[in-house]
């Protein structure tokens, strides 16, 4: 049976099955209403991701609070050069509404960000404080071993710890971001709280300082009625969850305070389970400097922005007019299948209020920021093609043709050899693909037979790869080890849509 069909016949049982939707989920208790996708019980049906409904009687967050810095990770070691510090994963209880306590999972009791400067050594000393389930700190984006990158084939089990080591080459700077990485439970993890930010800083930065450096980490929020947060339902395992809230740094819509004139360096994290954020600026406009893998060559105008999950990107913002400068969402087609498709455009994540005062004369942003050298011409070709399969009742997201095996080598790759690799998105929605320890360059995409070359040459880790399309890409991986890709809508890489990869010295 094709998804499509599926959903049709489902689609007419979730007007009376939303209801089920409503109610609270336990975390210390499974509810019926949560359903193995082994086999689709639609016993205990709980559609999830209906936003319209279930956003009646919910919870209400307050706005217009400061925009919060997020705590930053103490570096415990005296030595120049050496970065380290402890770090746990652990339930936490925090307020998202008034008098409403919301049971989640946090680092060291937030989000925290890690900064260190290319060339340094990382040591990191984890424990896993979740009751009953392993965990990994995967560095998502980040040159590191493969033995130290938080693969699901090393989980961390509940109560234990783990050591990750590692050195940051020349080169490394970019704004990456940690999370967990246990098969099987990934989106659970992420969606309850689990996510950091990991700058790597140059030596030497193109970009003013006067323009500052601001991290905003996007993140999706579900809370019931009673404040809990609900586990996902079908509709959530099939299209990826999404939140009734989008919060930037765990605040809804927070304010900026700048000045007429400012222009703001600003970092964004898409660190959502499966949100995409199709993205504008009211009122103030927008410079794209840097994505996944760091800056630029040169600096790129734009006047909207999509950050796909796991996707991020470094702006320079001028705030030119006073008043409010809204960022804002706009409508985003990635394929949504069967009801409750949320609401996408009008959300406003963050609110600059720009005032009547001048700011102090800022520097131009730099013509040039670096040089990105192009790799060189590929020695082989790989095609991944991305697709669902339904038999009966039961659902599977694979990668050609097969769903992911932990005790099965799926690629095997020559360390320090240039591929393409072509990957191909046959199935109904947007897959955003993403590649453990290294970056790749973007050479063009196809949908239709027609080919669109990348407008400009960077270093990306996760690409969205559009319902249709075939992106091709060039990529190679200079650590030997075992490595994963996959789809980073969280729900689709637990579900199946990941491979293991194995690059041979």
């Amino acid at each position: 049976m094709h998804r499509r069909t599926f959903l049709t016949s489902v689609a007419g049982l979730a007007v009376t099955s939303v209801v089920g939707a409503l109610v609270a989920i336990d975390k210390s208790s499974k509810s019926a209403s949560a359903m193995d996708m082994g086999d689709m019980n639609m016993g205990g049906m709980d559609m999830g991701g209906v936003s319209n409904p279930r956003a009646e009687g919910m919870p209400v967050l307050p706005e217009g609070q400061p925009l919060r810095e997020l705590p930053r990770l103490a570096n415990q070691s005296g030595e120049v050069g050496l970065f380290r510090a402890n770090l746990a994963a652990e339930p936490a209880i925090v307020r998202f509404a008034e008098g409403l306590d919301t049971r989640v999972l946090l680092y060291n009791g937030g989000n925290p960000v890690i900064e260190a400067r290319e060339g340094d050594r990382i040591e990191i000393d984890f424990r896993n404080g979740i009751p009953d389930q392993p965990t990994t700190v995967h560095w998502h984006g980040m040159p590191v071993p493969a033995d130290q990158d938080g693969n699901p084939m090393v989980p961390v089990a509940a109560g234990a710890s783990q050591r990750y080591v590692f050195d940051l080459p020349q080169g490394s700077a970019a704004p990456y971001w940690f999370h967990p990485h246990p098969h099987g439970h990934t989106a659970e993890q992420v969606y309850r709280g689990l996510a950091g930010i990991f700058l790597v800083k140059p030596e030497k930065d193109p970009i003013p300082a006067e323009y500052g450096d601001t991290i905003l980490m996007f993140t999706d929020l579900r809370l019931a009625a009673d404040g809990s947060i609900p586990e996902n339902g079908m509709m959530d395992r099939m299209n990826g969850r999404v939140g009734d809230h989008v919060l930037v740094n765990g605040e809804k819509n927070p304010v900026l305070a700048v000045a007429k004139g400012e222009k703001r360096r600003l970092r964004l994290f898409n660190a959502t389970n499966a949100r995409f954020l199709r993205l504008s600026f009211e009122n103030a406009s927008m410079v794209l400097i840097g994505t996944d893998g760091g800056l630029l060559e040169a600096p790129v105008a734009l006047d909207e922005l999509l950050l796909a999950p796991a996707e991020r990107a470094e702006l320079v913002v001028a705030f030119d007019q006073p008043g409010p400068a809204k960022l804002t969402t706009l409508d985003y087609e990635r394929g949504w299948m069967g009801p409750g498709k949320p609401e996408e455009a009008g959300m406003t994540l963050l609110t600059a209020n720009i005032s009547d005062s001048p700011a102090p004369a800022m520097p131009a942003l730099p013509a040039k920021l670096r040089e990105i050298a192009p790799l060189p011409a590929p020695v082989k070709s790989r095609r991944f093609v991305l697709s669902e399969s339904m038999s009966g009742m039961s659902m599977a997201f694979q990668i050609n043709g097969a769903s992911f095996d932990m005790n099965r080598i799926d690629e095997v790759m020559k360390r320090g050899d240039v591929e393409l690799w072509e990957i191909v998105n046959k199935a109904d929605m947007d897959h955003p693909f993403h590649v453990h320890g290294t970056q790749f360059q973007i050479v063009e995409y196809e949908k239709d037979g027609k080919v669109t070359k990348a407008p400009y040459r960077s270093w990306k880790d996760t690409v969205n790869v559009v319902s249709g399309q075939t992106v091709r890409f060039l990529i190679r991986q200079d650590m030997p080890g075992q490595r994963m890709y996959h789809c980073h809508i969280l729900e689709h890489e637990d579900l199946g849509m990941m491979g293991l990869l194995d690059v041979q010295a």
